[in-house]
């Protein structure tokens, strides 16, 4: 929320850009039936239909509340779909958003139409729209993809609480996508743990945002940091190496975990990635394609912080900062499979394997998409921080406390909305989401 922040897309109007987030929207909400978007299935997670309201009130009370002549939809709306934002005001409680039976799917759609039809209005003259109104539509915009993502996982979540672990999207190609039938014996793992390393050198590097394209505010100012030298794991850690994890007893070895994590292994009885669950002698997990046998080749992904962390001891290795991933990823290819990208080739929205024989040794493979890549760095801000007044600074700098960095967008992320400075976060035992987990060590 930088005040110098401008519009990213130089080819298309601000207008068109609104046009194609929003839709994208209910594009991805259009394979839910209204029962299915209603459900929460813990307090973490949204129902998709709160999801596609609270992103149509954003715009509403940050733009259109100020427009003369404006008519709210609902004014109790206000508080319904108030996530965080104590400046705005009351905010239904969010573990009780599942219980909100009304508005019906049906009304929370010409909700969205109702706005929508006041914001083309407001941006019909786009060359006349003043800077901070440009700014507000640009937050908006990534803030409504940000929870394009969360539609996907926590529906994802909610599926699999079904003991008929109903899919979210089903097509023959989104199935076989995620995993061929090429002869997998997931209980005999092909490869150990060592992959190809990458290099960096020692120096100071500078990371965070400069630029006057758009960024959260979390992700500056920029600053100069130190590194030792260092080397990153040339792909994210494989389902294939988490099963030799497994196999080893990681799960049931203390030794191996933080205090607050085996606390949480106890308590949570976790013994395998969130969605992993055997099956006629194999390890199997469910998709937002349906269940389908692990393929050792592809990403892990669904792991907290706390198995991401006690992985890498196991492998003797470590997690890397949030200052190596981006020196690392300063400079290379922005491509990745993305949710857009995914969903355009008919694939399945689900982390997919480097390619074999991939003929590129010594290069890092899948550093954006497929899987958020946990780094050991806390969610805190860079020198020089100051979050933004009024109410939507507290769209980031508050939750600087207990958790934990992420880099690299995953197969959930539109491919727009990512970029090597992009800082997420989430606490430490958090794994509802794509994460996954890339390894690092000295050099």
């Amino acid at each position: 929320m930088d005040a110098t922040a401008t519009f990213t897309s130089t080819d298309r109007t601000l207008a068109t850009r609104y046009r194609d987030v929003r839709q994208f929207s209910e594009t991805l909400a259009a394979p839910l039936t209204p029962e299915d978007c209603t459900v929460q299935s813990m307090p973490d997670a949204s129902p998709t239909k709160w999801h596609l309201a609270h992103t149509t009130w954003f715009f509403e009370t940050f733009l259109l509340e100020r427009q003369p002549g404006y008519e709210l939809f609902e004014p109790q709306y206000r508080v319904l779909f108030n996530s965080y934002y104590n400046g705005i005001g009351e905010r239904f409680p969010r573990p009780r958003r599942g219980l909100l039976s009304r508005p019906s799917l049906e009304e929370i759609l010409d909700y969205r139409h109702h706005v929508d039809d006041a914001m083309a209005v407001l941006m019909e003259l786009d060359e006349t729209i003043d800077s901070r109104t440009r700014q507000i539509v640009e937050i908006g915009l990534h803030h409504e993809q940000q929870h394009q993502e969360l539609i996907l996982t926590d529906i994802k979540h909610v599926l699999c609480q079904n003991p008929l672990r109903p899919a979210y999207q089903r097509s023959p190609r989104a199935v076989a996508s995620g995993w061929i039938g090429n002869g997998h014996d997931n209980s005999i793992v092909r490869s150990a743990i060592s992959p190809d390393w990458v290099e960096f050198d020692e120096g100071t590097y500078s990371i965070g945002h400069g630029g006057t394209d758009f960024a959260y505010d979390n992700e500056s100012p920029r600053h100069r940091v130190f590194l030792e030298s260092f080397a990153l794991a040339s792909h994210p850690v494989t389902c294939g190496e988490w099963l030799h994890f497994l196999e080893d007893g990681g799960y049931a070895q203390p030794s191996l975990w933080l205090s607050m994590g085996w606390s949480t292994v106890c308590d949570q009885k976790w013994n395998a990635p969130l969605y992993w669950f055997p099956w006629e002698d194999q390890w199997w997990l469910h998709t937002l394609a349906g269940s389908r046998p692990v393929d050792p080749d592809e990403p892990v992904c669904h792991v907290s912080y706390f198995e991401a962390d006690a992985f890498a001891r196991w492998a003797e290795y470590r997690l890397p900062t949030e200052a190596e991933w981006e020196v690392a990823a300063a400079g290379q290819p922005q491509t990745g499979n993305f949710v857009d990208t995914l969903l355009n080739a008919d694939r399945a929205l689900h982390p997919s394997a480097v390619p074999v024989g991939n003929p590129r040794p010594r290069t890092l493979h899948q550093l954006f998409g497929d899987v958020w890549e946990w780094t050991s760095s806390p969610y805190t801000p860079y020198p020089g921080y100051r979050a933004p007044d009024g109410a939507l600074g507290e769209y980031n700098g508050k939750f600087m406390c207990n958790q934990y960095t992420l880099r690299g967008g995953s197969c959930a992320t539109h491919s727009t909305h990512i970029r090597p400075t992009y800082r997420n976060f989430f606490p430490p035992e958090a794994r509802w989401q794509f994460t996954g987990l890339r390894l690092a060590r000295e050099v």
